[in-house]
């Protein structure tokens, strides 16, 4: 699966979706993303990630500077959908306890509320 990243607006969020491996070429451009639409008054984001098939350091540190990022500009990043094996990531390197994870959607939309 090649990786591909989008983004779409619901409610009171933007959901950024990304597919395939999120590794060091991959990365930069979700990185770039997260840029843009904070740039553009995006605050809340959902990060849906049902669709990575692999997640290294790189694409972990990502989602570190892309959490910072919007906590300081005062939003808020969720992650939604997460496979086993990012998952598993976030409980070794601890990130469970920095990311709100959700399973479903609509649920992980009216958090933002």
């Amino acid at each position: 699966m090649a990786f591909m990243v989008t983004s779409r607006q619901s409610g009171p969020a933007t959901i950024v979706d990304v597919s395939g491996p999120v590794t060091y070429g991959e990365a930069g451009a979700l990185q770039q993303m997260l840029l843009e639409l904070v740039k553009k008054g995006q605050r809340n984001i959902l990060l849906n990630l049902g669709n990575v098939s692999h997640l290294d350091s790189s694409g972990i540190s990502t989602l570190v500077r892309g959490y910072t990022t919007i906590k300081n500009a005062g939003g808020q990043l969720k992650v939604l959908h997460l496979s086993k094996h990012v998952q598993r990531l976030l409980e070794i390197t601890n990130l469970t306890k920095v990311f709100e994870d959700f399973s479903d959607e609509e649920t992980a939309l009216r958090s933002f509320s």
